[in-house]
């Protein structure tokens, strides 16, 4: 997460699990280096607000976004499950940021 702080960003987890799950699965992960956050209730309601919620299956579509300083997304990519972020592209979204 390094390369993320030296660039004044902020890595942030979101899912609709509960904060005991979020917990207890980093746990099992040995620990995750940036905040997790649930959004369980009012269920998926701040990822329909990016159009990240699955209404269908009733979970979060996986995905990155970077949001800028003013609250402004500036960017959003989605991943199929087991496919991964690649780091660099992310880091490269958020330098355009300036």
């Amino acid at each position: 997460m390094r390369g993320f702080e030296e660039k004044g960003a902020q890595v942030l987890g979101l899912s609709t699990d509960t904060v005991p799950s979020l917990r207890a699965w980093a746990q099992n992960l040995g620990g995750i280096a940036y905040p997790l956050l649930s959004d369980f209730y009012p269920h998926g309601h701040v990822l329909a607000s990016f159009g990240l919620f699955n209404e269908e299956m009733g979970f979060a579509r996986r995905a990155v976004v970077v949001i800028d300083k003013s609250g402004v997304v500036r960017y959003v990519q989605t991943y199929e499950p087991g496919t991964l972020p690649v780091p660099e592209e992310v880091l490269a979204e958020v330098a355009k940021l300036g």
